[in-house]
């Protein structure tokens, strides 16, 4: 999308955190905020508080429902047709800000024959969702000064996760709600640093600063400043080389501050790829799944161990600053690279991480204003361009990067693995508020364990019924990849024939049932929807199927 690849393809916020608080209307879609993002539930909290409406699209009763004015319950994996009916509906009720359209955007007339047949009542019957709710859902967003959309991977972790990105962007488009400060479409960064990794070049085909490899000059310019040649060929995501490892074009591999041993779909598939390497390189903080399946363990130090900069989900660059000495043998991650880069045969000449910051500054407009000086008590939001600039609260306030920006039409496409006889039950995965991610630094210590310390499945009282299974009872529960043993906790907030499981327990990891399939352009796995089926445990261990 012209103007908008940069900034959806960074994964950034277009507008600040202290914004939340005033915009007058929120869609939060694909994102449980209050327990995944509490800090930043917070103040959407504070918003309804000031008479702000709270518009909640989520399958499952997640807490910020009780906040809300309207909640849009879809089924897993049809967000697409939802977005669309609501811009039918805005379109039909002439809504859309033309000045807007007509000096900013392109596409806009194919794009509107597009959305013809998303009418509500068609939605309804896709979605689940009643028709007068989408029409009501798109009055309150079209009709606000200062809407924001939120997500997270409840859009993104689909096998059409683009298209969803998409769909949002031609909404915030359509009505003209971006560029403007208490507006724009705001995805939320699943871990801490996440943004200041792809910043700085984690991507397969980007360079710091989302630079393009297969760009004459701009690899010209990173050759010169690394004095190396590099290779103008993209490289693949971490998802794409498990099957690598299997087929054997990657014999070797090195993972850093990852646990994919946990956190990937199908991760018997995923344990079987990196048994198969000729050599397994894992940098961490703990011992993790992961590690113990490797050759060589590179000790890391924490957060709190070491010095340099991150960056938050509203591009805000802030100082980290060591606090405590690494214990026994662990380095900073920075150092223990550069040292293995040394015995590569590349030495790495930094005295620091300023040097390296300083280095990123000169090869990145957006952050060539940053200054250690500048962010020693508060951080700055990138683009910030000049040592005069004062930082980017929200973005495209005079116009998009590539003058225009264009909608992109999709249509909807089912999630690849729907409920069927054999598997008659919808599994989504996710987190909650006392763990986090695999459980690799909150389940070390004793506090949260505490609070949350075994593994559990939601399942709706209906289907309990019917199963015979009750609260707290131990049930297996199998998809076409593999089976766990976990305990059944009876929830409202699943409806009839779905079930959620949080990620985080080694012990009965959902990830062992997900699936593989992936988006073609983001290479993102559908980890929000799949099949299963759940049978009761008889007193001989083996499975009862109801």
């Amino acid at each position: 999308m012209a103007g908008l690849a940069a900034v959806f393809g960074s994964g950034a916020m277009t507008n600040s955190i202290p914004e939340i608080e005033n915009n007058d209307v929120l869609f939060v879609i694909g994102s449980n905020t209050t327990e995944t993002h509490p800090i930043i539930g917070l103040r959407m909290k504070k918003a309804v508080r000031k008479e702000a409406k709270l518009i909640v699209a989520d399958p499952r009763k997640i807490d910020l429902v009780r906040h809300s004015h309207l909640w849009l319950r879809q089924k897993p994996g049809t967000d697409v047709v939802l977005l669309h009916a609501i811009m039918h509906v805005i379109l039909e009720q002439n809504l859309i800000d033309r000045v807007f359209i007509l000096s900013r955007t392109e596409g806009f007339e194919t794009f509107r024959e597009g959305l013809r047949k998303y009418t509500p009542e068609y939605a309804e019957k896709i979605t689940g969702v009643p028709a007068r709710d989408i029409i009501r859902a798109a009055m309150l967003y079209a009709r606000a000064k200062r809407p924001g959309i939120y997500y997270t991977m409840g859009i993104t972790q689909h096998s059409h996760g683009t298209d969803n990105v998409y769909s949002i962007a031609n909404l915030a488009l359509m009505t003209g709600n971006l560029g403007m400060e208490s507006t724009g479409v705001n995805p939320l960064r699943g871990q801490n640093n996440v943004q200041g990794a792809t910043d700085m070049g984690c991507i397969p085909d980007q360079y710091p600063g989302y630079q393009r490899v297969d760009l004459p000059a701009i690899r010209e310019k990173f050759e010169k400043a690394w004095e190396v040649t590099l290779s103008d060929k993209d490289g693949i995501t971490a998802t794409e080389m498990t099957d690598r490892c299997l087929d054997g074009k990657i014999k070797a591999m090195y993972i850093m501050g990852e646990n994919p041993a946990l956190s990937d779909p199908d991760i018997n598939h995923t344990v079987k790829a990196l048994k198969k390497l000729d050599f397994l390189v894992v940098q961490d903080i703990f011992l993790t799944d992961t590690a113990e399946l490797a050759d060589v363990v590179l000790p890391a130090a924490a957060f709190a161990e070491k010095d340099g900069t991150f960056t938050n989900t509203e591009r805000r660059v802030q100082r980290v600053r060591k606090a405590l000495d690494p214990p026994g043998e662990a380095k900073e991650d920075s150092r223990i690279i550069m040292e293995l880069s040394e015995r590569l045969g590349y030495p790495m000449r930094y005295n620091s991480m300023e040097e390296v910051f300083q280095e990123v500054a000169g090869l990145w407009q957006a952050v060539a204003g940053i200054t250690y000086g500048r962010i020693e008590k508060q951080g700055l939001q990138w683009p910030c361009p000049t040592l005069e600039h004062p930082g980017t609260p929200y973005l495209f306030k005079g116009g998009f990067p590539r003058h225009k920006a264009a909608f992109s039409m999709v249509e909807y496409k089912p999630s690849r693995e729907l409920p069927d006889r054999q598997y008659p039950f919808m599994l989504s995965t996710g987190r909650h508020l006392f763990h986090y991610h695999t459980g690799t630094m909150i389940r070390a210590g004793d506090a949260l364990n505490s609070v949350a310390a075994e593994a559990y499945f939601e399942l709706n009282s209906y289907d309990a019924g019917k199963l015979g299974v009750t609260g707290g009872q131990k049930v297996k529960i199998s998809s076409r990849r593999g089976s766990i043993k976990i305990k059944a906790k009876l929830s409202e907030r699943v409806e009839k024939g779905r079930v959620f499981i949080p990620f985080h327990y080694r012990e009965a990891a959902a990830n062992i049932l997900t699936n593989t399939a992936l988006d073609p352009v983001s290479k993102i796995p559908e980890l929000k929807v799949c099949a299963v089926k759940i049978e009761k445990i008889t007193k001989r261990g083996r499975p009862r199927i109801k």
